[in-house]
Formats: C-alpha cells, sequence, structure tokens
C-alpha cells in the first residue's frame, strides 16, 4: 500500500505548466511540521517536494498562493534523471492526488502560469466598469448599485 497525506504550507506561489498532449502540472514545496519538538525545544519542519496533475493542478494553482494552509493525499514516488555532466539524481517525491483546502492565501499578480500581468496596461475586470462587461437594458439598470 502507498498512501501518503500530509497538511501543511505552500512555501511559494504555484505555476501552472502546460505538457505534452494539453496536460497541466504543478510541482511545489510543502512545509510540514513535525508532531514533536527537538532537543532545543523548537518544532522541526520538513519539506516536501509534491507534484499533481490535471485538474486538481489547476485548482491549487488557481486558489492557493504562499503561505497557504492545505491538505494533500497521494502517493510516493520515486525517479531518477541523468544532468547534462553524466550525473545521476534521484528525486523522492508525493504525487498528489486530492487536495483540500484549509485556509487559503492570495496568489501574487502574476498568472497561473508564471507569465507577469502588466496591471497598468489594461484594467482587470475588477477594476474596469461593470458596464463594460455585462450589458442590461436600461430600465433593468435602474435601482443597481453596481452601474
Amino acid at each position: 500500500m502507498n498512501q501518503v497525506a500530509l497538511v501543511g504550507r505552500i512555501t511559494k506561489d504555484l505555476i501552472l505548466r502546460r505538457v505534452s498532449e494539453g496536460r497541466v502540472q504543478t510541482s511545489f514545496v510543502l512545509a510540514v511540521n513535525r508532531n514533536f519538538k527537538n532537543q532545543k525545544g523548537e518544532v522541526d519542519t520538513d519539506f516536501v517536494l509534491c507534484t499533481m496533475w490535471g485538474k486538481p493542478a489547476e485548482n491549487a494553482a488557481k486558489y492557493c498562493g504562499k503561505g497557504s494552509l492545505i491538505g494533500v493525499g497521494g502517493r510516493i514516488q520515486s525517479r531518477s534523471f541523468e544532468r547534462e555532466d553524466k550525473s545521476r539524481v534521484y528525486v523522492t517525491e508525493v504525487i498528489g492526488e486530492d487536495i483540500r483546502f484549509i485556509s487559503t492565501k492570495q496568489r501574487s499578480h502574476d498568472n497561473l502560469y508564471g507569465e507577469h500581468i502588466e496591471t497598468t496596461a489594461s484594467p482587470s475586470v475588477a477594476e474596469s466598469s461593470a458596464e463594460e462587461h455585462f450589458h442590461l437594458p436600461n430600465k433593468e439598470k435602474e435601482g443597481l448599485p453596481i452601474f
């Protein structure tokens, strides 16, 4: 049986990546506190590499920013690859299959794919007037606080 359940905080904003065949993926580090204190009386933290695919990856990248407290359920997977200098690198990570949002924090101004969004170039939907995006007949606009 290979099952993992972790609760921890995301260490930086997630970036969604498009890979082959239109699939999406995100990788992040989850800071997980241990349940006991060390000899100095401090709580140690483990930093666990997590990878998510598909809809869970999209939801995580969309709703979670740095510092978000989340639960991740999944499995442990090991893999290796060869660097350009011919050295072999071994990676152990959690492949997240389920995510729970416990306490989310807002993302920075970057979009889901890591491209910086210029806020001065064009106003976002929230910054522009509602009338530019939603069209109601004039008689229905009367009495509405947003117009």
